[in-house]
């Protein structure tokens, strides 16, 4: 019993350190605010010409060579994993076309929630239309996409608590691009790791949009 006492103690305080650890990040600097992630450079947003590039390091990965996977369902977006020339970990970049995210049929998709089960945070329904697929390293990955979100989960273990989630607001410089956040495991120590929800609201759109058509 108090072996029980203390993990749920432990799972606490490590819950409210990550919230005040956000809540700094919020507060401080040039609004570069989003969970630290153990063992993960990033994610970091951009825009290049017709492509969302969402990038990470995976600081404990060490690859020899690089490898490049379609993405399903998005005909134009894939990930490519490569081992980071900066760091000893593996870069992960995830190119998702405009093309892809703004087509209609992908909308069509069965809705799905998180890799086994739980709500998506921050999602009214708990749910988006959703392709979820696995690469090697990576189980379970999912891509999301609605009529206001465009967002990804990646997997990685995180020792916050079990069905722990903690949300924080998610920024690309000083802008506000969605949120962002940790999910502890399940009930059968699986499926934790990170959700990035980006802000597809119709400002957003036609500001995404605008950049697109520069370059057709």
């Amino acid at each position: 019993m108090n072996d029980v006492k203390v993990s749920k103690t432990r799972n606490l305080l490590l819950s409210a350190l990550i919230l005040v650890a956000a809540a700094f990040g919020t507060s401080c600097g040039e609004g570069q605010s989003q969970l630290a992630i153990p063992g993960v450079q990033g994610p970091n947003l951009t825009l290049q010409q017709d492509q969302i590039l969402i990038t990470m390091v995976f600081e404990n990965l060490q690859l020899e060579g690089g490898f490049r996977y379609n993405i399903p369902e998005y005909t134009n977006s894939y990930i490519a994993i490569e081992p980071d020339l900066q760091t000893t970990g593996t870069l992960m970049s995830i190119n998702v076309s405009l093309q892809d995210v703004f087509n209609g049929d992908l909308q069509l998709l069965p809705p799905q929630s998180l890799p086994g089960g739980r709500n998506l945070p921050g999602v009214s329904t708990g749910r988006l239309p959703a392709v979820a697929f696995s690469i090697p390293k990576w189980k379970n990955m999912a891509f999301y996409l609605g009529p206001k979100f465009f967002g990804v989960f990646i997997p990685v273990k995180l020792d916050i608590g079990t069905n722990n989630i903690v949300t924080a607001r998610y920024y690309s410089g000083k802008v506000r691009a969605g949120n962002i956040s940790l999910v502890g495991a399940d009930e059968n120590g699986e499926n934790s790791g990170f959700v990035l929800l980006l802000d597809l609201s119709s400002s957003v759109k036609r500001r995404l949009k605008k950049v697109a058509n520069k370059y057709d």
